[in-house]
């Protein structure tokens, strides 16, 4: 693990170059940084506004090599990250996150595993190998469930839900398909929220206000902050944030989604880098997820957090963000982020608008009255 601070004047690595790398990439030149993308797809998000570009594939080892030899530090923007590339560059002492906790992320029977060991609390789960064994494992958690691949997958692709028994036969073929799955107890859950944090390499944890998660088509659609929860819901995801954190041994910004079901909160996934839910820090706090992740993976001092006090961020997705730029006097109290991606495609993250004030319900209630983004 690299142990010694990393300057401003230095280079930062980013394996990735989507629009959270791009968000990564802005904060740290303005901290005075230079830049190290690598990423397959020429003219990325995050390479446009980078020093370098090593245009290659996440396994190519020799890039991965030469992502070493001219960066300070290395990070990533996903954690779907080729563990070889992780484990050499934790070898060579430029990866302080390390290795382990893309080990336990990027497979969600291990990161299931995990939590449980550490004491917290999840949706009963089966693990299951193939489809031979669907109905016991129904038998166990019951009808609905929700089966996901134990690899990859996000924004909904890779699940399904099952509401009937009618519904078993396409689980089967599911499995079938997809090779070892996950099913999950469906939770009538009243809220998701996401807790956001940070931890440095001497293990100082500073939290973001806990937040709540609105989607659409299984994609997040808004996050408000604060989130409309009590006290005793928000104590109760922070201190198992904190848990999951420590036993982790987490290193730079990190996100757990979590479901509320009346006073009980239940650990749905984790993202070990900074997460959409994040977003709304950028203007909302006086310093943002990506600062405090740059500040953490280079061995600097994190920042105390404050909140101006309500913050409303809305994806912009597909043809939205055409709308919006047709539309800009509608979102003249916004703060816009547009990524910078070739294409505009049905459903893909394209930018985020973010909205500020001082009280949640007043600015609920102004954006309800007024015509930003029509639903």
């Amino acid at each position: 693990m690299q142990t010694n601070n990393v300057l401003p004047g230095s280079t930062i690595g980013i394996l990735g170059g989507g629009q959270l790398g791009r968000m990564m990439t802005t904060t740290a030149k303005h901290m005075g940084y230079r830049i190290a993308i690598l990423d397959p797809t020429p003219d990325c998000p995050a390479a446009q506004v980078s020093d370098h570009h090593i245009v290659a594939a996440y396994d190519d080892m020799e890039a991965i090599k030469q992502l070493a030899e001219i960066s300070d530090v290395v990070t990533y923007e996903f954690e779907n990250v080729d563990l070889d590339a992780a484990r050499y560059l934790e070898k060579e002492r430029v990866l302080p996150q390390g290795a382990e906790l893309l080990q336990v992320t990027q497979d969600r029977e291990t990161e299931k595993r995990r939590l449980v060991d550490s004491g917290l609390q999840v949706p009963v789960f089966a693990i299951l190998e193939d489809e031979r064994k669907l109905a016991e494992a129904v038998a166990k958690v019951g009808l609905p469930f929700v089966l996901k691949t134990c690899r990859g997958g996000y924004d909904g692709k890779g699940q399904m839900i099952a509401r009937t028994e009618e519904d078993l036969a396409e689980a089967g073929q599911f499995i079938l398909d997809s090779g070892r799955c996950i099913l999950e107890e469906w939770i009538p859950f009243e809220k998701e929220i996401s807790v956001v944090f940070t931890r440095s390499i001497t293990g100082e944890i500073t939290f973001f206000p806990v937040a709540e998660n609105e989607h659409k088509n299984h994609i997040l659609h808004k996050t408000i902050a604060p989130a409309t929860v009590s006290e005793t819901v928000r104590d109760k995801a922070l201190v198992a944030a904190r848990t999951a954190a420590e036993s982790l041994s987490v290193v730079g910004t990190f996100a757990i989604e979590m479901f509320v079901a009346g006073e009980q909160v239940l650990i749905n996934e984790m993202a070990p880098r900074p997460h959409n839910s994040g977003h709304y820090t950028i203007e909302a706090c006086n310093v943002s997820q990506f600062e405090q992740h740059v500040r953490a993976v280079c061995g600097l001092p994190l920042v105390p957090v404050f909140f101006h006090g309500a913050a409303v961020m809305m994806n912009l997705l597909g043809d939205e963000m055409t709308a919006c730029l047709d539309n800009m006097d509608s979102f003249a109290d916004g703060h816009l982020h547009i990524y910078g991606k070739k294409g505009v495609k049905p459903n893909r993250k394209m930018g985020h608008v973010t909205f500020v004030g001082r009280h949640l319900e007043e600015l609920v209630n102004k954006l309800e009255e007024g015509t930003v983004i029509r639903q």
